[in-house]
C-alpha cells in the first residue's frame, strides 16, 4: 500500500521551473524521464518518496472537504505527484510536506493539495491558504505538519 498526494499549482508554470522550486539540491529535482512528457525524481532512499511532475490544459480536480464535494477546474496546470510507500509513511509525509511549503512560498499560483486524489488537505486561492481534510489529518502529524505549514 502506498500514499499519493498531489500538489496542484493553477497556470501554466513550465514544468522545468516547478521542478526547480521543489529542492535546493540539483540532485533532488525532478528531470526528464524515459516514459513520457512529465519530470520525475526517485528518492525513497533519503526523502521517502518519488515525485513527478507533469502539466497540463483544463484540468479538474475534486475531493471531499470538511465543507462537502470540492470540484477545481483550473484552465492550465502543474501537478506535482508525490508517492509514499507505507514503510516511510511518516518521513516521506514530513518531507513531502517541506516540498510543498518549499513550492508554496516560492510562487504564487492557486494551488491545492490532496490525498490519493480524493481528501483535500488544503487550497490557496488569492494568497490565502486554508487548511481541509477533516482536522484528524493535521493533528495526526502535529509534530511537524503545522510547523511546516502554520496556519
Amino acid at each position: 500500500m502506498a500514499l499519493e498526494y498531489r500538489l496542484i499549482l493553477a497556470g501554466h508554470t513550465p514544468t522545468d521551473e516547478v521542478a526547480v522550486r521543489t529542492a535546493s539540491d540539483p540532485a533532488e529535482r525532478p528531470a526528464p524521464s524515459d516514459y513520457g512528457e512529465y519530470l520525475s525524481v526517485n528518492l525513497r532512499d533519503t526523502r521517502g518518496f518519488t515525485l513527478s511532475v507533469i502539466s497540463g490544459d483544463h484540468g479538474y480536480y475534486g475531493a471531499d472537504s470538511d465543507d462537502g464535494v470540492w470540484e477545481w477546474e483550473p484552465d492550465g496546470y502543474v501537478d506535482l505527484t508525490f508517492r509514499i510507500n507505507k514503510e516511510e509513511i511518516d518521513k516521506g509525509t514530513e518531507n513531502m510536506l517541506h516540498v510543498v511549503a518549499r513550492v508554496l512560498n516560492s510562487g504564487s499560483e492557486d494551488a491545492a493539495l490532496m490525498l490519493n486524489g480524493d481528501v483535500l488537505l488544503l487550497t490557496r486561492f488569492d494568497g490565502v491558504i486554508r487548511k481541509h481534510g477533516r482536522a484528524k489529518w493535521w493533528t495526526s502529524y502535529d509534530d511537524f505538519a503545522n510547523d511546516i505549514i502554520p496556519d
